[in-house]
């Protein structure tokens, strides 16, 4: 799967939160080749959309995101960000607030995302994105241990 230039890749900077970034970005701008260079060149990278199957491996995620594209950019919004991190992985919970036109007029929609980078030979590189519906009452974080787990 064709990458981004080397000289590209170089500059998405040196920290899991650049190649965030980078991603987001790229999704502004429905830049195909910037988005799929912030992924790791890994066979087992997937990506899961609100409602819809594990995309597994870079040809499935390039082409998901061609579809999205078609459309045009996606005027995306990262609100809220909670990182956990180690020295070779970095785990990011966000909140994304995407703008959407509808027969009514622009909307707001709400995404619960995980981003999960490694870093790798190359650098830091995403190896997950999870995406789940979301909605606006999700905004504030809920912090006390639930009474039931499942």
């Amino acid at each position: 799967m064709p990458k981004a230039p080397l000289k590209a890749v170089a500059a998405l900077g040196g920290s899991a939160l650049d190649i965030e970034s980078a991603f987001y970005d790229a999704l502004q701008r429905a830049d195909i080749d910037a988005l799929m260079a912030v992924w790791a060149d890994e066979d087992d990278v997937f990506c899961v959309h609100p409602g819809g199957p594990r995309l597994v491996g870079s040809a499935a995620i390039r082409a998901a995101f061609e579809l999205m594209f078609a459309n045009g950019h996606i005027d995306v919004h990262v609100d809220r960000v909670r990182r956990v991190e180690s020295l070779t992985s970095s785990v990011h919970s966000v909140l994304e607030r995407i703008r959407v036109l509808t027969p009514e007029g622009p909307r707001e929609a709400w995404v619960m995302a995980t981003n999960v980078y490694h870093k790798t030979a190359q650098g830091w590189r995403m190896v997950a994105h999870h995406a789940s519906p979301g909605s606006p009452h999700e905004v504030a974080d809920v912090s006390e241990r639930p009474a039931v787990l499942h």
